[in-house]
């Protein structure tokens, strides 16, 4: 049965990406209900960047947004429709339908687009094709902090020339509180369902077909200043697959996918409506695909060959009625009405080739180039932006590559060794943005569409391996990488803010491209097995960053975290205490808005069984002993009652219980 290339990492030295690391596969340990943080949280060197409980980003090694190639099923995406990041791409899958998640550490492949700080690809529930028939999953999960609950149901049918796969999710959060029992403003509600068609033409053949849609309600963003009335998001994904085409052609695949977001928000549950009503409606439009041919001119060259597109477009206004100016109400209400996208868009357009030799049958090099011609412009511009800036249609010209060594040196150690040329284009905030508030501090941000593009130059090394009993594992891995016009927003003196003109701060950043720049940093494991079903696992990650330029750390970089988990595992049942210990952050960007942050410790219980055939239950105390704290990448408070700017607090103690019943 020919299997679509939905996942990257596949256990195979010839074909897999060098310096990858698979995440547990969720559903073998049902223990709490998932948010979208959650699908990160446990994953050694992420970290999750919070401005809401529903917007919340990934960020790996001090890299994030679109710094992070960040797909589904090795390649369909959802772009993100507001600026500020409310439905980052996260949002638009139901987690439970994540199996497992891969990722690819640095820019050390070409074949899956334009790649800049690693490759995040979140794998969906793919058919069993050794249980033919009607099968399924149900499950429903509560939290008590927040009073929130979370059910799912998953049906499919499969037979050899065909097969449906059809889910659908409900998922309502409260207001969760924080350690110190303050309510942070955090509610949420999505529905969510999804069907998935595959044909079988032949035994080397098959088509599949995907949609999905996502519809989240009446979201409190904490973090950010307005909320979302609702979030829509429609997203369809064709994947062809033939296998087996001839002595030279080994495999030929192609993917088309398409999404859209349309995105509503208001101010109506902030203090400043009663000065000023504010709505924005914005919509965000990502189509794609992709052609690959995997070929074998000689016995130990393999070869993958393609081309592939990704265009977004985003456009869509805010309204504002002011209601008070200088703190006197206006006689008459004035309406404005600004324009958020500018009606813009970026296409890429991408060449790869990448080779894999085999130098030894347990050593394979490999090497990638890649050409990306990326277009952006911006069609209906405000006055002032058009001003500022010679506007017109753009194309600019990237190549990245890589080249690595991944060895075998026995089969109880492993060894790999990589440098990657990541190559990124400014995103659309970064170059058509027009005085609005998008990062972590209170200023107005304001594009330029003539930023270079962003280079990463990264060099790593990594090994793991067992002893002779397979009782010990460990791994590592070491990185060093420099920047090239790295893009950051920098305060314009000669540019006043345009919005509230007597409020500080009173002028407004540009983003710019900066040249001195690097980072540092590892991540290591060990596990350690005692007594058959009993195990210790410690793991640590660390990231050290700095902007030369301004004399200062680069933005959203995490401190040094490590984890000691303490477990037992067997066939029915499963426990173990997690004691995470998060560092004090002194290494900060104050250009970006961020303070220094304390460290904090907090435990984890987590407990499965499986009473009988086909049931799984789960219960979870988060945060056991309630500590108040916020994680150093949580964006601060925004225009809420009662609460200054300081970074958003974590949820305190946490118990949940989670059951699933699979037929």
């Amino acid at each position: 049965m020919v299997k679509l290339n939905e996942v990257i990492v596949t256990g195979n030295l010839k074909s897999d990406p060098t310096l990858t690391v698979t995440s547990n596969k969720y559903e073998e340990a049902v223990v709490q209900p998932k948010n979208v943080a959650d699908l990160f949280n446990n994953i050694n060197g992420f970290s999750s960047i919070k401005r809401g409980n529903y917007a919340i980003d990934p960020s790996f090694r001090a890299a994030q947004s679109e710094q992070l190639n960040i797909q589904y099923d090795g390649g369909t995406k959802a772009m993100h429709a507001c600026p500020n990041r409310m439905d980052p791409i996260t949002t638009h899958i139901i987690p439970e339908e994540i199996t497992k998640i891969e990722i690819i550490k640095g820019p050390y492949t070409v074949r899956y687009g334009a790649t800049f700080g690693g490759v995040i690809n979140m794998v969906s529930q793919k058919p069993d094709y050794e249980a033919s028939g009607f099968h399924g999953k149900a499950s429903v999960g509560y939290e008590s902090n927040g009073n929130s609950l979370v059910n799912m149901i998953q049906l499919q049918y499969i037979q050899p020339k065909y097969d449906v796969i059809a889910n659908a999710g409900y998922r309502d959060f409260g207001n969760y509180k924080d350690g110190n029992d303050i309510e942070i403003p955090s509610s949420f509600r999505s529905t969510d369902y999804g069907v998935k068609l595959g044909l079988n033409f032949t035994d080397n053949q098959r088509l599949q077909a995907h949609w999905r849609q996502s519809f989240g309600r009446d979201i409190f963003h904490a973090a950010l200043p307005m909320d979302s009335e609702y979030d829509n998001t429609s997203i369809i994904a064709l994947d062809y697959k033939w296998n087996d085409i001839g002595n030279i052609g080994k495999a030929f695949t192609a993917k088309a996918y398409y999404s859209f977001v349309d995105h509503f928000m208001t101010n109506i549950y902030r203090p400043i409506f009663m000065m000023m009503e504010a709505t924005s409606a914005i919509e965000a439009t990502t189509t794609g695909g992709k052609m690959e041919l995997n070929w074998t001119p000689l016995k130990k060259l393999n070869v993958f060959s393609g081309v592939d597109a990704l265009h977004i477009a985003r456009d869509g206004g805010r309204t504002r009625l002011v209601k008070m100016m200088n703190g006197m109400p206006v006689p008459m209400p004035m309406t404005f009405n600004d324009k958020v996208w500018q009606d813009s868009y970026i296409t890429d357009l991408g060449v790869f080739t990448e080779a894999k030799y085999s130098i030894k049958p347990n050593t394979v090099m490999t090497a990638g180039v890649r050409y990306d011609q990326v277009t952006s412009n911006i069609k209906d511009p405000e006055a002032d932006f058009e001003a500022m800036y010679d506007l017109g249609k753009r194309t600019e010209h990237n190549i990245s590559g890589t080249i690595s060594v991944k060895t075998l040196v026995s089969e109880l150690f492993t060894l790999e060794a990589a440098y990657g040329r990541g190559v990124r284009s400014a995103n659309m905030v970064e170059r058509f943005i027009n005085h609005f508030t998008v990062g972590q501090d209170p200023y107005e941000y304001m594009g330029n569409p003539n930023l270079k593009a962003e280079v990463n130059n990264q060099f790593e090394i990594g090994f793991k391996g067992k002893d002779i009993t397979h009782n010990f594992k460990y791994s590592a891995s070491f990185y060093y990488a420099f920047f090239e016009d790295y893009i950051v927003g920098i305060v314009d003196e000669s540019l006043n803010r345009k919005y509230m003109p007597m409020a500080e701060p009173r002028h407004t950043k540009v983003f710019q491209n900066l040249d001195d720049a690097y980072k540092t940093g590892l991540e290591a494991t060990m596990q350690v097995n005692v007594l058959k079903d009993y195990y210790l696992k410690a793991e640590c990650a660390y990231v050290y960053a700095k902007n030369n330029d301004l004399k200062e750390s680069l933005p959203l970089t995490p401190p040094f975290n490590s984890k000691l988990i303490l477990g037992f595992k067997k066939e029915k049942l499963w426990a173990n205490v997690q004691y995470n210990l998060v560092s004090k952050q002194k290494n900060i960007s104050k250009s970006f808005g961020e303070t220094e942050t304390n460290g904090y410790q907090t435990i984890d219980v987590r407990l499965g069984v499986k009473p009988i055939k086909g049931i799984t239950l789960g219960v979870a105390v988060i945060n056991a002993f309630d500590e108040a704290y916020h994680n150093h990448l949580n964006f601060s408070f925004t225009n809420q009652t009662n609460f200054g700017r300081i970074p958003i607090t974590e949820p305190g103690r946490n118990f949940s219980a989670f059951l699933q019943y699979m037929f």
